[in-house]
């Protein structure tokens, strides 16, 4: 699945996951490349819950800096303390606020339980990031801090 939205991020968006209008097009030119038909229809609709969680986020109650998440035992299970201590560092950073945090959350819920990691966490994170335009700037903080990690650079 995973590489199917990093293929549709890199082909048919403009700033942001909403641009795949046309589905059946897209599933079939993906089918063409080489992906599974379950794969496409996983991540279509994966970012699809991306898209909606992403709106219901902005319209939602503003949340502060000041408020403290509590994780559901679901949550907990699958985030791992790892896992919340990464999304708690980022908060720290500057990287998520709490809107985003949410958005994160809820797309990596939305994953099979397996499939969470640190690797995946940072990924969910930079497809969010990526996927609002006002969050360029901790989009580029995350992946320098992601690539200095790799290379083993102090940051």
């Amino acid at each position: 699945m995973f590489d199917v939205v990093m293929f549709l991020i890199e082909n048919y968006t403009d700033n942001g996951v909403s641009l795949i209008t046309d589905k059946e097009a897209v599933t079939a030119e993906l089918e063409k490349v080489g992906f599974p038909k379950m794969e496409i229809d996983r991540a279509l609709d994966w970012l699809d819950g991306l898209s909606r969680v992403q709106k219901a986020a902005e319209s939602g109650p503003k949340l502060t800096g000041q408020a403290m998440r509590h994780y559901l035992p679901y949550e907990n299970e699958c985030l791992g303390v790892d896992g919340i201590g990464f999304l708690a560092y980022l908060e720290q950073l500057g990287i998520l606020d709490a809107r985003t945090r949410e958005v994160v959350i809820d797309r990596l819920m939305a994953l099979d339980r397996h499939e969470v990691d640190i690797a995946r966490i940072q990924w969910v994170v930079l497809v969010a990031l990526f996927s609002q335009p006002d969050k360029k700037p901790a989009l580029a903080i995350l992946q320098d801090l992601i690539l200095s990690d790799a290379f083993g650079q102090l940051h």
